[in-house]
C-alpha cells in the first residue's frame, strides 16, 4: 500500500499564510515587507512570525536597507523554497487528481471506500 498524498505536504510550507508568502514571493524576483502584508491581509507581527519559519527553513532570504529615507524589508526565495513550493504544489496536484479520479460506474462512490458516518 503507498502513502497517502497529503503525506507529501509539507507542515512549514502547507500552512495557508506561508504559502502565501511563498506564492507571491514565487511570482517576483523579490517582494517587498509591506506589499506582502496589504496582498495577504496580515499584522505586520504575523508576517514577520510567519517570514521568521520561513527564513529558518532556508526557504526564503530577508534583505533590510533603505529607498531613500525609508527603511524597505525586502523577501527573496531561495532555491529550497523555490523547490519546496514546486514540491508542495506537485503534491496538492497528486491529491486533487486521485480526489477527482473516476467514481465507480454506477456514478456512485464504492461504500467500502466512503468514511464511517460522525456518530451523532
Amino acid at each position: 500500500m503507498t502513502d497517502h498524498p497529503t503525506s507529501g505536504l509539507d507542515d512549514v510550507v502547507h500552512q495557508r499564510v506561508r504559502l502565501g508568502i511563498l506564492a507571491v514571493a514565487k511570482q517576483a524576483r523579490r517582494v517587498e515587507f509591506t506589499f506582502l502584508r496589504g496582498t495577504l491581509a496580515l499584522t505586520a507581527g504575523n508576517l514577520s512570525q510567519h517570514l521568521g519559519v520561513l527564513e529558518k527553513a532556508g526557504l526564503v532570504t530577508i534583505d533590510k536597507g533603505y529607498e531613500g529615507k525609508r527603511a524597505r524589508t525586502w523577501i527573496q526565495l531561495t532555491k529550497a523554497g523555490k523547490k519546496a513550493l514546486h514540491d508542495e504544489i506537485a503534491t496538492l496536484k497528486t491529491l486533487i487528481h486521485q480526489l477527482e479520479g473516476p467514481e465507480e460506474e454506477d456514478g456512485g462512490v464504492d461504500p467500502g471506500a466512503a468514511a464511517a458516518p460522525a456518530p451523532g
